[in-house]
């Protein structure tokens, strides 16, 4: 009955789903091993994907070949590009999501996949020989062997929730916690340590009066996450927008004695850009009012997710106060919010390939490396299960650097500078994000996931009719001139400068002023040609065109960059002889061992001139 796997995967929330199907597409043989067979994929925290930078990596997870931008698409309710108003390196893409059926469409996915197993059980040991791991134990006894492991833990490694003064061991809400193996990590050698996080009070929304809220829509002609022919909404949801005042702060405030966070019950940190409503209250003390979202959790429920109200307040604080937000006077609570701490692993203890560096063949991907979020936590799991069917199949590593993906990015801020408390993705934390725009993910990703077998044809066919078709609109824009008689009454209606001589549309299109859109309005002929390209041609070519000064100077930059990427450091080198540099420079080097002088600069507490000393060490 049980086999010897290529690859189990521990855990199926986002991470190990993405872990999951990403191996067993490549041909691994995949035993996905989960506590709850009925919450497989669930959305523990609020029923959206995607946001600022979020979004971004969405769209690369599904140009590699991933799942997460079908299912999003699937099961979408609403549909928005975010920061609009600016330049397209921070349009970001972001979905309310239909809660259950988000879990469906990824259980139906996995089950389609004919290399994915399920087993339903906590896997309370791993079985290791001489640093390398071989399998797993299961809380029954069962071992199952394996080539490669991946943990996905989440939130359930010794997980504690805390409600007021009460707590109880769980991994979510009326689901039990995972043990043994973070003891067991330790005892061979492994770091762990302590983060926390939290959730609001969910809702039922016909207790609700949407007339006192503002209400948030959809856009107007909403997009969608995947490059694949996936449908994009016809009818969408909105959410709404409402106000903490004065005197939910006050009620709020009643409970603070109770509070487990300021009690000092809760030892793990919880994530900086989304705090709990109390510690708002209590950092912000000068603002007499928060934002409130209120989101519905799908299609067919009356479920209503309270973005922005997360708590580990007493149950009837939590109520309380909630009736004094604008609307909620009559609400009714499904459950209150809660806070949860859990065990993670400071990833500087993993490799670019998120395999660990003290046990061979182990991989750690999502919460459990200290990040927070599903996206941060799904693109992980995608790599970790593409490295983990590598490792087993013994071919080539598989990494993306931080000029080639937000997901690069993510994995190289891990690995080299760690993190002490939950890791979230942000546009700024990018230095080329010019280069790493949503739009084209597809024509940075794609043909690196076929070439591992992750990517389908269909997808890098997809790519390169893009990039084709966007080639010879530029070209056309080159090409085709307007006379000034033909086009200056309009020109001046659009708040630009006239033309004295013919031009060219392509030279029209860097004004600031004039987009597609407008190019359009100039002659019928013009309309005729932009028409015969879709929406997202034309995206391209106008973002290739605006901003093409911008991009080519990010790709010297890249390419200064890339050529301390290329220093190989030998895997043996021993940093004990660099008396020259700082003894936290010759402490973190020795600790994380680096693989490039690159990654070597990227350290925390690696100066430039420590990199210099190194670079002279090598003969360099």
């Amino acid at each position: 009955m049980y086999k010897q796997y290529d690859v189990i995967v521990v855990g199926a929330g986002h991470a190990g789903c993405e872990a999951a199907h990403a191996a067993a597409t490549m041909g691994s043989s995949v035993l996905l091993i989960t506590m709850n067979m009925h919450t497989i994929a669930q959305m523990s925290c609020n029923p959206a994907m995607g946001g600022v930078a979020k979004g971004q990596i969405v769209r690369e997870i599904d140009a590699l070949g991933g799942m997460s931008g079908i299912i999003s698409d699937k099961s979408m309710i609403q549909f928005r590009m975010l920061n609009r108003s600016k330049g397209p390196a921070m349009w970001s893409p972001r979905c309310q999501s239909d809660r259950m059926k988000f879990a469906e469409e990824w259980r139906y996915a996995l089950e389609q996949n004919l290399n994915v197993d399920f087993w339903q059980e906590m896997v309370s040991e791993l079985l290791v020989e001489n640093n390398k791991v071989i399998g797993v134990k299961t809380q029954l006894g069962i071992e199952i062997k394996a080539k490669a492991v991946v943990l996905t833990n989440g939130t359930f490694l010794n997980g504690l929730i805390h409600i007021g003064e009460k707590n109880f061991g769980g991994g979510r809400t009326a689901e039990g916690k995972a043990t043994g193996i973070t003891e067991q990590l330790v005892r061979l050698g492994f770091e762990a340590g302590r983060m926390k996080t939290g959730t609001p009070p969910r809702v039922d929304g016909r207790s609700l009066d949407y007339s006192k809220m503002e209400e948030q829509k959809g856009d107007e002609s909403p997009n969608k996450f995947s490059y694949l022919d996936t449908k994009p909404l016809s009818e969408q949801r909105s959410c709404w927008i409402t106000y903490t005042n004065q005197a939910v702060h006050d009620e709020l405030k009643t409970g603070f004695d109770k509070s487990p966070m300021f009690s000092g019950r809760i030892k793990g940190l919880g994530p900086r850009y989304c705090p709990s409503v109390e510690d708002k209250i209590n950092r912000f003390a000068d603002k007499d009012r928060h934002q409130i979202f209120v989101e519905p959790e799908g299609w067919n429920t009356v479920e209503v997710y309270v973005n922005g109200f997360s708590t580990s307040l007493p149950e009837d604080v939590q109520y309380n106060a909630l009736r004094k937000i604008p609307g909620f006077e009559n609400v009714k609570m499904f459950r209150p919010g809660y806070a949860i701490e859990y065990d993670y692993f400071p990833p500087t203890q993993l490799k670019s390939t998120l395999e660990t560096k003290l046990v061979e063949n182990l991989f750690f991907a999502g919460q459990i490396n200290g990040t927070t979020g599903y996206e941060e936590a799904a693109c992980q799991g995608l790599m970790a299960g593409i490295n983990a069917h590598q490792k087993s199949e013994n071919k080539a590593d598989f990494t993306l650097n931080r000029s080639e993906a937000y997901i690069g990015v993510l994995i190289d801020d891990l690995i080299n500078k760690g993190t002490e408390e939950p890791y979230r993705m942000f546009t700024s934390r990018a230095e080329y994000r010019t280069l790493l725009r949503q739009d084209n993910a597809d024509i940075r990703l794609t043909q690196k996931g076929f070439e591992i077998g992750l990517a389908s044809e269909e997808r890098v066919k997809n790519v390169n009719t893009k990039i084709e078709q966007s080639k010879f609109l530029t070209e056309e824009l080159k090409i085709k001139k307007v006379k000034p008689d033909e086009v200056n009454n309009i020109l001046e209606s659009l708040g630009t400068s006239t033309l004295r001589e013919g031009t060219s549309l392509l030279n029209l299109l860097k004004r600031p002023n004039i987009g597609i859109e407008e190019l359009k309005t100039l002659t019928p002929e013009v309309e005729e040609l932009i028409r015969n390209y879709s929406t997202e041609i034309l995206e391209q070519v106008e973002i290739n065109v605006k901003y093409e000064s911008y991009i080519e100077k990010e790709q010297l930059m890249v390419e200064k960059v890339s050529r301390l990427e290329n220093l190989l450091i030998p895997e043996s080198f021993d940093y004990s002889k660099l008396t020259t540099i700082s003894i936290e420079g010759r402490q973190k080097l020795a600790k994380i061992k680096p693989a490039t002088i690159g990654q070597a600069s990227r350290i925390s507490g690696v100066s430039a001139s420590d990199v210099s000393v190194l670079m002279v060490y090598m003969g360099r």
